[in-house]
């Protein structure tokens, strides 16, 4: 069966930056576009970016020049790399896939000043 496990998260300084890590099995990963959500507390989860199977990118705007989505396709992963971190990016980051409702457990990042 599908599953997505992520990893990475961790509390991080103000400015600072961290590496999330997804790694998917169950399906033939490098079909399938991928993406990262996040919910922070006592709001709604939202799309953060997506990495298309062809490796082209989207982001959601304020995460645009400081997230970095990539795959490695051969180590079935995805990855969100993120500097010059807010507050405001203080949640649980979930990894899923485009199609279908798959979605990992969740890793939280918490940005403290």
């Amino acid at each position: 069966q599908v599953q997505l496990v992520e990893s990475g998260g961790g509390l991080v300084q103000t400015g600072g930056s961290v590496r999330l890590s997804c790694t998917a099995s169950g399906f033939r990963f490098s079909l399938y576009d991928m993406e990262w959500y996040r919910q922070a507390p006592g709001k709604e989860r939202e799309f953060v970016a997506r990495v298309a199977w062809g490796g082209s990118t989207m982001y959601q705007d304020s995460v645009k020049g400081r997230f970095t989505i990539s795959r490695d396709n051969a180590k079935n992963a995805v990855y969100l790399q993120m500097t010059a971190l807010k507050s405001d990016d203080t949640a649980i980051y979930y990894c899923k896939r485009f199609k279908g409702d798959y979605w990992g457990q969740g890793t939280q990042v918490t940005v403290s000043s």
